[in-house]
C-alpha cells in the first residue's frame, strides 16, 4: 500500500503539495490534516452507528460495549502491526523521531485483528450470542469515511490510467482513485445492511457478508494498485484476502470435500446416491 509516489515507503507520508486536499483547514498557523481528521471521524461515526444498532436490537449493555472496545483496540493494533513489521528498520533508525512509527496503517490488518479481538473478548467474558449484525453497518460506514481521508491525502492510490475519472495527486500523473472505488463499495454495503436488517437476518450474518465482500473487493482492486506483486503474481494483500476468504468459507469447503472425496459405501454405491 504505497502512499505518494510509488518509490515511497508505506508511511502515509507524501511530498509537499501531494494529494487532492491534504489539509482540511487552518487554525491560525496550524494546519489541520485531512487524513488524521477523517480517520478519527470514521472511528467516531462507526462507534455512534454501533451504539444505535445496539439500542435498536435491545443490546445496549455493558457487554456489548466491551466487545466494541475489544474491536477498536484489536483493529487499531492490527492496522498498525503490518506497517511496523514492513518498516521496522526505518522505525529503529529514525528513533527518537516517532513519525515513521505513528504513520501508516492498513484496513486489512484492522479488520482481521478487530475480528480476533471480539472473538477473544467473547471467550474471556463467556459471551455466546453473536453481535456481527451490530458491527456490520458501523464498519462499512467507518471504512467509507476513513478512505475519504486517504483520497484527500493522496495515499493508497491506484496505478496510472487513461480513464476519464483518473485523479492527479500532485505529480501530473492520472491514477485510478482506488480510494473512491472503496468508498463506493463501503457505502453500498452500508445501504444494503439497512434493507437487510428489515428481514431479521440470522445473528452474525451481516458482518460475515461484509468480510466476504470486502476481501473479495480488495483482492480485485489490488490489481489496480502499485503494490509489488511478489507472491505468484499477487500482492501480499491479495494473498491475505484469499486466505481470509478460505477461512470464511471453511465450512462450505469442508462440506464440498467431504461429498467429493468420501469413500463409497459397501456394494459400490456412494452414500449420497
Amino acid at each position: 500500500m504505497l502512499c505518494g509516489p510509488e518509490e515511497m515507503l508505506d508511511t502515509h507520508g507524501h511530498p509537499d503539495n501531494w494529494g487532492v486536499a491534504p489539509t482540511l483547514f487552518h487554525i491560525g498557523k496550524v494546519a489541520v490534516p485531512s487524513y488524521e481528521v477523517l480517520v478519527l471521524a470514521g472511528l467516531v461515526v462507526g462507534a455512534l452507528v454501533y451504539r444505535h444498532e445496539a439500542r435498536r436490537a435491545d443490546r445496549d449493555n455493558e457487554r456489548s460495549y466491551l466487545l466494541a472496545f475489544a474491536a477498536l483496540m484489536g483493529g487499531t493494533l492490527g492496522a498498525k502491526l503490518p506497517h511496523w513489521i514492513r518498516n521496522f528498520q526505518l522505525i529503529v533508525e529514525s528513533y527518537p523521531d516517532l513519525t515513521p512509527a505513528l504513520a501508516g496503517r492498513t484496513i486489512v490488518g484492522g479488520l482481521i485483528a478487530g475480528t480476533l479481538g471480539v472473538v477473544l473478548a467473547k471467550r474471556l467474558l463467556g459471551i455466546k450470542s453473536k453481535h456481527g449484525n451490530l458491527f456490520a453497518p458501523a464498519a462499512a460506514l467507518g471504512v467509507a469515511i476513513g478512505r475519504m481521508g486517504c483520497f484527500l491525502r493522496g495515499c493508497c492510490h491506484g496505478t496510472p490510467t487513461s480513464m476519464p475519472w483518473g485523479v492527479e495527486f500532485g505529480d501530473g500523473v492520472f491514477r485510478h482513485p482506488t480510494q473512491l472505488y472503496e468508498i463506493v463499495f463501503a457505502l453500498g454495503m452500508f445501504v444494503y445492511f439497512q434493507f437487510a436488517k428489515r428481514r431479521n437476518p440470522r445473528p452474525g450474518l451481516l458482518f460475515r457478508q461484509f468480510l466476504v465482500g470486502y476481501f473479495a473487493f480488495r483482492f480485485l482492486t489490488e490489481f489496480l494498485r502499485p503494490e509489488p506483486k511478489s507472491w505468484w503474481g499477487l500482492s501480499s494483500f491479495q494473498v491475505i484476502s484469499l486466505l481470509m476468504l478460505v477461512w470464511l468459507f471453511r465450512d462450505h469447503i469442508r462440506s464440498f470435500c467431504r461429498q467429493k472425496f468420501q469413500k463409497p459405501a459397501r456394494g459400490g454405491v456412494g452414500i449420497h446416491e
